[in-house]
């Protein structure tokens, strides 16, 4: 099972898509019940697992700054208004948001 997961990992930063299919068929062979499992968890949006190959950017940058201010809203829940909000997540002096 580490082989294959090293194996996923290794097409994932090569960017070699050639490999995918192999390793989805060599996948679906194997033994333990919850690895075909993930062959068709992948399988079921294949598109996005080839374009997170052979795309060089992704969208981490934006989803933790998501992250971020939603854990910022849930820490504050019911104890400040919007006021603190801003002060909490824009620091920088002399900066306003509207």
């Amino acid at each position: 099972m580490r082989k294959l997961a090293m194996n996923f990992r290794a097409i994932l930063f090569g960017a070699d898509l050639a490999r995918l299919n192999a390793w989805l068929t060599k996948v679906n062979a194997s033994r333990p019940r919850h690895v075909p499992s993930l062959a068709r968890w992948l399988m079921r949006d294949l598109q996005a697992v080839r374009n997170a190959i052979a795309e060089p950017w992704s969208n981490g940058q934006v989803e933790g700054q998501i992250n971020k201010l939603k854990t910022s809203k849930r820490s504050m829940y019911g104890r400040a208004s919007l006021e603190l909000l801003r002060a909490r997540l824009i620091p920088i002096e002399g900066l306003s948001v509207h």
